[in-house]
């Protein structure tokens, strides 16, 4: 699969889990994807949420891994980075 292909399934993804994190009162950016690692931003009430880190890697990461091949894993970046 090409970076282009894998940056069209990651944002299937992401529009997938979108309503998910809506219904709470957040949202997430796609950044970035490389060395298979996915980069996104929270947003909302994401931003700063103490279960963040859980909603990443049990929901954000989950699907990642198991819907787009090559991607290792998912990290998420502010915009200080």
């Amino acid at each position: 699969m090409t970076r282009e292909e894998t940056i069209k399934e990651i944002k299937k993804v992401i529009k997938k889990l979108r309503p998910y994190l809506n219904g709470d009162g957040g949202d997430l950016d796609f950044v970035d994807y490389r060395d298979n690692i996915v980069y996104i931003r929270l947003l909302g009430a994401c931003m700063g949420c103490s279960v963040s880190d859980d909603t990443i890697q049990n929901s954000i990461e989950a699907m990642m891994l198991e819907e787009v091949p090559g991607v290792i894993g998912v990290e998420a970046v502010n915009d200080e980075a």
